[in-house]
């Protein structure tokens, strides 16, 4: 931004040297020669009088570059640099690994969080905890998987830690272990003051406790025949089709662009087109966010190269909204890949 600056100033200062030179270079009528002295002079005074002058009253504050220097980015870099020199504590990566995810580089978060749990030899819970949140952070489908292993390790070293015990829980329902998930919000609740997180502990146990009658037994009622559901017909453009392995994992889950959080159905199978799927409230994750009519969602299918359902650039997928109770049968074509 100075160096624009800087030549456009000279720019316009050289214009208007350029302007008062040329009577004093033009050949005069009496044939006497052109004043070259005094147009070097005139030159002189335009271009450094004027950048004297800028200099002398101007306010700004040319080598003031303490509020770069001092913004996270630049401080992290520092750290960044300083590590990859060799050395570093166990708390340096771990700061590290904490910038990193404030910036939302997830990727070096998490392999500054993995470089600490190294150090660590995996029993440090606050390197378990920030490799697991950075998961969540891309895919909050995590908890389900690698994510929730990692918080449940965390748990093992520190029981008493509120966050592991916060993403414990809510893993704990996606993986259909409602007793233990309402154990844990429980014991979250008993400490907790702030209303607004008081009230979504609620709604964890009521969702613990709607999901453990659910699979009570025969006295569990069927789901009503007209209960809300997506039917999904997934195939892949042609174009796009040698990009899907043999083996492949496909994800489709409904989500609302406009409520972040766990999908309100989802279903992992195999990457094989064309396919049919059918997602109901028995494919959510939590009680409460159940596929019902009404819905304005976004259904996506997803071929997850890395066979997890966190995203990951070069993954085939295709999405499509959908009006729940409105629309009929949807069709999903892959035809794009994840930036």
């Amino acid at each position: 931004m100075i160096l624009a600056f800087v030549l456009i100033a000279g720019s316009l200062a050289t214009a208007a040297a350029l302007l008062v030179l040329r009577p004093l270079l033009q050949r005069r009528e009496d044939a006497r020669p052109a004043a070259a002295m005094a147009s070097i002079a005139v030159l002189l005074a335009v271009l450094l009088g004027g950048a004297g002058l800028y200099a002398r009253f101007s306010s700004y504050q040319w080598n003031d570059t303490s509020s770069v220097a001092d913004s996270p980015a630049a401080m992290t870099a520092r750290l960044a640099k300083r590590l990859a020199s060799g050395g570093g504590s166990l708390e340096d990566w771990l700061t590290l690994g904490r910038s990193y995810g404030a910036l939302e580089q997830y990727p070096l978060a998490l392999r500054a969080f993995q470089r600490a749990d190294q150090m660590a030899n995996g029993r440090n819970a606050e390197a378990l905890m920030g490799m697991a949140e950075i998961l969540v952070q891309q895919d909050v489908e995590e908890l389900r998987g690698r994510a929730g292993q990692l918080f449940e390790r965390a748990l093992e070293i520190d029981p008493t830690s509120r966050r592991a015990l916060f993403y414990g829980a809510f893993g704990a329902l996606g993986r259909g272990e409602p007793a233990l998930a309402r154990m844990r919000f429980n014991q979250l609740l008993a400490q907790e003051e702030d209303p607004t997180v008081r009230a979504l502990l609620e709604r964890g146990i009521a969702s613990a406790n709607a999901q453990e009658s659910q699979v009570a037994g025969p006295t569990t009622p069927a789901p009503a025949p007209d209960a809300a559901r997506i039917a999904v017909h997934v195939s892949v453009a042609p174009e796009l089709a040698a990009r899907v392995p043999p083996g492949a994992t496909l994800f489709v889950a409904a989500r609302d662009p406009k409520s972040p959080g766990p999908p309100f159905a989802v279903k992992r199978l195999a990457a094989q087109f064309p396919v049919d799927v059918e997602l109901t409230g028995a494919d959510a994750m939590l009680e409460s966010r159940r596929i019902s009519a009404g819905q304005q969602l976004e259904v996506v299918a997803r071929v997850a190269l890395g066979g997890t359902p966190t995203a990951t650039s070069g993954d085939p997928f295709g999405q499509v909204g959908y009006h729940v109770g409105k629309d009929g049968k949807l069709n999903i074509v892959i035809d794009r890949l994840a930036p």
